[in-house]
C-alpha cells in the first residue's frame, strides 16, 4: 500500500465505474491501491438514493477542505480596521502584537504575531500601501547597520559617565534623564531631544542655532515644569552645544553628565526616540517652519506610542501611573 493520499477525481471517477460494474469495496480498492475503509468511507460520505456520482463527491470534497482550513487572522474585520487604523499613526507591527492583548484582552481573534503581520503587509497587494508607513519603508524586509559619532570630549569641566550613580544604569527609579539634538535641513534650526530612561517620556523643544546658550535654554524650559524628583540626572553626548551644562545643572537642579565618545549604545533610549522622530520629521526636512504646535502634536504622539519595553504602554500612562502629582504640576 502507498501512504495515504486524498483521492483525486480521477479516483473518484474509477470508483463510479467500478461501483456502476457491481464490484466489490476490496476489489475497487485493490484496484485503486487503497485500503478498503477508505473506499467505504467515500461511499458513505458521497453516495446518494441516485448512487455514487464522482463529479458531485468532488465539489463535496472541495467544500469540505474549505472548511478544514485555519482562517487567516486578518480576515477577522476589525483586526484589519484595527491594523489600517494603526500603522498610519506610526505604529509599528510589534508595537500593534503587543498592544492587541492589553486592548482586547477577552477577545481571541484580536491577535496576530508581528512576524504574521510583517508577512502580510509584503505579501498582500491589498495591504502594500501600509508599507510607506513603516519606520524601514523598503520593498523588501533587511537588516539594518549602525553608525557611531564622530564627536570627541572637548567639554570644560565635563563629568564622565563613569561616575554617574548605578542605579541610572538600572532604571530602578524615575527622573533621569538622555538628551540630544536634531538637525534641521541646511541647519536652520534645530530641535532638543529629551528622553526620560525608565518611562521613556519625552520632551521636545525648537531651537534655532548650536549655540550653547540657547541650547541651555531650551532644556531649562524642557525640563522646569518637571515635579524636582523627576529631573535628577541627564545624559548627553559629547557635542560643544551642551557645554553650558553647569547652568543646567544649577536651574533645574540636576546632575549632567556625558557618554563616553563613540558610545552612542549609552544614550540608547535617546537615540531610538530620535529614530522615532525622524518618522514625522525625515532628513532634509526644514525644520525652520516647525510651529510650537506641530511639535507638540509629535510629542504626544510619542508618549502616546506603546512600547514594548514598557510592556505595551505608553510613556503617558507610565508616568502619570507612577506619578500622579506631575499631571497637575503639568497642567498648572
Amino acid at each position: 500500500m502507498s501512504c495515504y493520499t486524498h483521492l483525486t477525481s480521477t479516483c473518484r471517477g474509477q470508483v463510479q465505474a467500478l461501483v456502476n460494474e457491481g464490484k466489490s469495496h476490496a476489489y475497487i480498492a485493490k484496484t485503486l491501491g487503497r485500503h478498503r475503509c477508505t473506499i467505504g468511507r467515500e461511499l458513505r460520505r458521497n453516495s446518494s438514493s441516485c448512487g455514487y456520482d464522482a463529479a458531485q463527491s468532488q465539489e463535496r470534497y472541495c467544500e469540505r477542505r474549505k472548511a478544514c482550513r485555519p482562517e487567516k487572522k486578518l480576515s477577522h474585520k476589525p483586526l484589519w480596521n484595527y491594523v489600517f487604523d494603526k500603522i498610519p499613526q506610526g505604529w509599528t507591527p510589534q508595537e500593534i502584537a503587543g498592544r492587541l492583548p492589553l486592548e482586547h484582552e477577552h477577545d481571541v481573534k484580536m491577535r496576530i504575531s508581528h512576524e504574521a503581520l510583517y508577512q502580510n503587509l509584503y505579501a498582500d497587494e491589498r495591504m502594500r500601501c501600509l508599507i510607506a508607513s513603516l519606520p524601514q519603508a523598503r520593498p523588501r524586509r533587511r537588516a539594518r547597520g549602525q553608525g557611531k559619532s564622530r564627536r570627541g570630549p572637548c567639554i570644560p569641566e565635563r563629568v564622565g559617565i563613569e561616575q554617574r550613580p548605578e542605579i541610572v544604569n538600572e532604571r530602578a527609579r524615575f527622573g533621569d534623564w538622555e538628551g540630544d539634538t536634531v538637525v534641521g535641513a541646511n541647519q536652520q534650526a534645530f530641535l532638543v531631544t529629551l528622553v526620560e530612561r525608565r518611562s521613556r517620556l519625552t520632551r521636545l523643544h525648537k531651537t534655532h542655532t548650536k549655540q550653547a546658550d540657547e541650547v541651555a535654554t531650551a532644556v531649562i524650559e524642557a525640563l522646569v515644569d518637571m515635579p524636582v524628583t523627576w529631573v535628577k540626572t541627564i545624559t548627553f553626548d559629547n557635542g560643544t552645544e551642551f557645554a553650558r551644562h553647569a547652568d543646567m545643572a544649577k536651574v533645574l537642579p540636576a546632575s549632567i553628565y556625558f557618554a563616553t565618545p563613540y558610545s552612542s549604545y549609552q544614550r540608547g533610549t535617546n537615540e531610538n526616540t530620535n529614530g522615532l522622530i525622524r518618522r514625522y520629521l525625515p532628513k532634509r526636512t526644514d525644520f525652520k517652519d516647525l510651529s510650537p504646535q506641530y511639535l507638540n502634536w509629535i510629542q504626544e504622539q510619542l508618549n502616546n506610542r506603546p512600547r514594548k519595553t514598557l510592556g505595551y504602554r505608553t510613556p503617558n500612562e507610565v508616568f502619570f501611573n507612577q506619578c500622579p502629582n506631575a499631571l497637575v504640576a503639568l497642567d498648572a
